[in-house]
This record gives structure tokens, sequence and C-alpha cells, in this order.
């Protein structure tokens, strides 16, 4: 099925490289894509897939919408950002 998930911190290409990279090596995951203007990821999962979706992009600093959004996770995407700009 596919799902629609709105996440923080989501500002340029590094994210959107650096998302889609980690979302790649969740099982189960396909046809990822990522609006950067709307903070959109759109993937195709299961709903037991979805949650380990969203733990990963938490752990990358990307929470979903309506999470609280800490010092840490706005860290974190930043040095996602610079990942996924170098690769």
């Amino acid at each position: 099925m596919e799902n629609k998930i709105y996440v923080q911190n989501l500002k340029c290409g590094g994210c959107a490289n650096t998302i889609t990279t980690k979302l790649r090596d969740v099982e189960g995951t396909s046809d990822i894509s990522i609006n950067i203007e709307e903070s959109l990821i759109t993937v195709k999962c299961n709903e037991i897939t979805l949650e380990k979706v969203k733990q990963t992009l938490k752990k990358a600093g990307y929470p979903e919408d309506g999470e609280i959004n800490s010092l840490g996770s706005k860290a974190k995407s930043y040095v996602s950002c610079a990942i996924g700009k170098m690769n």
C-alpha cells in the first residue's frame, strides 16, 4: 500500500538522497519518492514495515510531523544532509 509521511527537517536534495538510501535498506519498501517542497515522503510498504520506516526516518533526524523535533533530531538531519550531498 502507498503511504505518505510528512517529516520535519527535510530541506534539500542531500536530505532526500540520505532518506532514499536509508529507506531502500528497510526490507519490504518500494517506490520511494520525496517531495522536498512539501516535506513529503511516499513509500509503498505494509503497516508493519511502515513503523520501521518511521523509526528509520526518526533515527536519521527526520521525525514525522507532530512529533517532538529536538535539537538532537535537527543535528542528525544536518549530518544526514551533508552525507547525502557527498554521495
